[in-house]
């Protein structure tokens, strides 16, 4: 009987039941297995522990099991087990308690030195044991597995729309979804106009640097769509700032092409995540003419190019750049013949008129 295994010891302390659910709407639409987990505080009363004894841990209902980031019952669990205060802690599965190898190990380990109990839907496994130990690894392993087959799948299935451009993601402000679920341009006119402007002016001046400047000196504001909160969906109007003009320009979307791929997670060693740039040749998927947008790919490329050209304007090679304010025809385009350098300009005054003379950081000029 695996009951045995409660000791007088174990019912001098108290006993945990850990309740977790991996997101909000399992926790709405499978009541069932919240029920069953909750059932587990039986078994411990069937044991021999008395009911005002057994505490329910359930403030991790709609957070996921992968990691203990965010998971503020969990880590009481495992604070509460440290203490030597838990005489067993229970778990409708192990996937319920942790779907990482780590985290499970490390409240194995725990529980094996303060002599506390695990139990689950299948009986009850006493971690000093070193039968019952391998069977709880294993149990851990088989849970981490079927996250990743979990994860697997789902990415498969993501990845077969993609290839197709039929996979459904959250177009920037500009363009909607039509009721034929196609994607077409915003029926509101001022945000047309508004995207429209960023486009034409960078073609005019060259420059996303100046094309915030014209939006501020002639006083205009750039749309921004919410896409959290009780306000999601609204449309908010405020001036633009650089890195959102880059973002416009750089987004394929606009000239209707659909590309997957542009972004990815990274974990990070404190255990959060963050989202980095991908380089467009390592882009996953990328299919012009998928739907309606505000620039052909013709005018797209020809844009990456001149965004690649300033980029470099401010790099090592400082071989190109847009225009600069100033009368001299070349300023921020002449190129030194002798060592390659970008040259800038000096004005002065001779004769009456502004003179302008072109010069490298080695004062060698032209």
């Amino acid at each position: 009987m695996p009951e045995l295994k409660v000791t007088a010891d174990h019912l001098k302390r108290d006993a945990y039941l850990y309740v977790r659910q991996s997101t909000l709407r399992q926790v709405a639409e499978h009541g069932e297995s919240t029920e069953r987990q909750y059932g587990l505080r039986d078994r411990a009363v069937v044991a021999g522990g008395p009911v005002e004894r057994v505490h329910v841990i359930d403030r991790d209902l709609g957070k996921s099991g992968s990691s203990t980031t965010a998971r503020d019952g969990f880590q009481q669990l495992v604070s509460e087990v440290a203490l030597g205060k838990a005489g067993i802690v229970m778990g409708l599965e192990v996937s319920r308690l942790a779907r990482n190898s780590a985290d499970w190990h490390r409240l194995i380990e725990l529980c094996a030195l303060t002599a506390t109990l695990i139990l689950d839907e299948d009986g009850i496994y006493d971690p000093a044991s070193f039968n019952d130990r391998l069977l709880l690894g294993l149990k851990g392993t088989m849970s981490e597995a079927e996250l990743h087959i979990l994860k697997a799948r789902m990415r498969g299935g993501q990845l077969n729309k993609a290839r197709r451009g039929e996979l459904e993601m959250c177009p920037p402000v500009g363009l909607v979804y039509r009721n034929d679920r196609t994607i077409g341009l915003d029926p509101d006119l001022q945000v047309q106009n508004a995207i429209r402007l960023v486009f034409d002016t960078f073609e005019q001046t060259g420059s996303a640097m100046q094309t915030v400047r014209f939006f501020r000196e002639q006083g205009l504001l750039f749309p921004r769509r919410l896409r959290t909160g009780s306000n999601k969906g609204d449309l908010l109007w405020a001036a633009p700032h650089h890195a959102r003009v880059l973002q416009v320009l750089h987004n394929p979307r606009y000239a209707g092409a659909f590309a997957y791929g542009r972004t990815r997670i990274r974990h990070r060693p404190d255990g959060g995540t963050g989202v980095v740039k991908v380089a467009r040749a390592d882009w996953q998927f990328v299919m012009p003419g998928m739907h309606q947008g505000y620039i052909d790919w013709e005018r797209f490329e020809a844009k990456q190019r001149r965004l690649a050209d300033n980029a470099r304007a401010f790099g090592g090679e400082r071989r190109s750049g847009p225009a600069r304010e100033g009368p001299a025809l070349l300023q921020g385009r002449v190129v030194c013949g002798l060592c390659g350098e970008r040259m800038g300009v000096r004005y002065s005054q001779e004769h009456g008129g502004t003179v302008p003379t072109y010069r490298t950081h080695t004062t060698k000029t032209a």
